[in-house]
């Protein structure tokens, strides 16, 4: 019996990345899978691509009265064991059948979406008590992270984006907006003289966050690469990554970034607060503080020793709790009851 797994987002962000990531690896390592998305050149190709079967279905609102047939329809033809809700538009058009519904959940949703669902997946520890509290039964809760790989490219010629190949370089991944902190960013660089910002993420901030590098005269420095396909080349170019999220339950991108080398800067929301061992394996610095950040930055600018520390015990936490391997044989322990494997 095959898991399909529903993702009713048309957007380009970290949770959608991470679904095409946690396709891949379950087909890679034999878990017999399809996809329901909602209608997305990009994503479509890449799950088409690895032989998964897939239907497009529309995800809408309320009002949407096919959806939840459509994929009903797929779940009996693909012989479904469990459908995996990704987010609450998914949830909402998961339908009942002889299968177990599961849903994912990588934010403080809310849980109304999940009535009647069999279990739900939480990728912190500090949202599964979150679930728990809120009158869910422990036992149909599972604390499953997300995973980090690196994965394929080569460093960015750092001229193709006119930035100087010995100038400091940060990097910002994420959409833009406002829970992303990006002017944050944008604003500890005015204390950075030198430094240059690329900040890969697409938003409706964008031209906000432009007039803001020009008001604070960084606009230089700053590059706006947009939404990128290339993360592992960018996180390979770069000599700090910089994530100043003010609300961030997870916060993929330091996972992301410890797999590929680079050391991490991140405030002090929740995902990263639990995430980071402080000088340890990355520094955390208090929510919407400026200063902090550059400081940070600037301590790891000059100081390529700290630097190479952090980034080495970050990789090791990678290995020992977020590779795909782990990750992928704890999603095969939970499907196993419904019969998928």
């Amino acid at each position: 019996m095959k898991a399909v797994q529903l993702l009713g987002s048309a957007k380009d962000g970290g949770a959608e990345t991470y679904f095409l990531a946690l396709t891949e690896s379950l087909q890679a390592q034999g878990v017999p899978q399809a996809c329901a998305i909602r209608p997305h050149a990009g994503r479509g190709q890449r799950i088409r691509g690895l032989g998964v079967p897939l239907i497009e279905a529309g995800f809408g609102g309320p009002l949407d009265l096919l959806t939840a047939g459509r994929v009903k329809r797929f779940a009996r033809k693909e012989g479904a064991g469990a459908l995996i809700a990704w987010m609450n538009r998914a949830a909402r058009h998961t339908p009942r059948g002889p299968w177990g519904r599961i849903g994912r959940l990588g934010g403080y949703y809310g849980l109304k979406y999940y009535r009647g669902f069999d279990h739900l997946v939480a990728n912190t520890r500090d949202i599964e008590r979150w679930i728990v509290r809120r009158g869910w039964p422990a036992s149909k809760v599972s604390y499953i992270p997300n995973f980090a790989e690196p994965g394929p490219g080569e460093p960015v010629d750092r001229a193709s984006l006119g930035t100087p190949a010995d100038a400091p370089l940060l990097l910002s991944m994420g959409r833009l907006h406002a829970s992303k902190a990006h002017d944050i960013s944008i604003r500890a660089l005015a204390e950075l003289p030198g430094a240059y910002l690329w900040i890969a993420g697409s938003g409706p901030l964008e031209a906000e966050l432009k007039a803001l590098a020009d008001q604070t005269g960084v606009t230089d420095r700053v590059r706006f690469l947009g939404w990128r396909d290339d993360a592992a080349s960018l996180y390979r170019t770069a000599d700090a990554c910089l994530f100043p999220s003010r609300f961030e339950p997870l916060g993929n991108v330091i996972i992301q970034a410890w797999a590929h080398g680079l050391p991490v800067v991140a405030a002090m929301s929740d995902g990263p607060a639990a995430l980071i061992r402080p000088e340890q394996d990355g520094i955390l610095v208090p929510i919407n503080d400026v200063h902090a950040l550059a400081l940070a930055a600037r301590r790891l600018i000059l100081n390529p020793g700290l630097r190479q520390r952090l980034a080495e015990a970050g990789a090791e936490r990678v290995r020992d709790e977020f590779s795909a391997g782990r990750v992928v044989a704890q999603w095969r322990e939970l499907l196993e009851p419904y019969g998928v494997g």
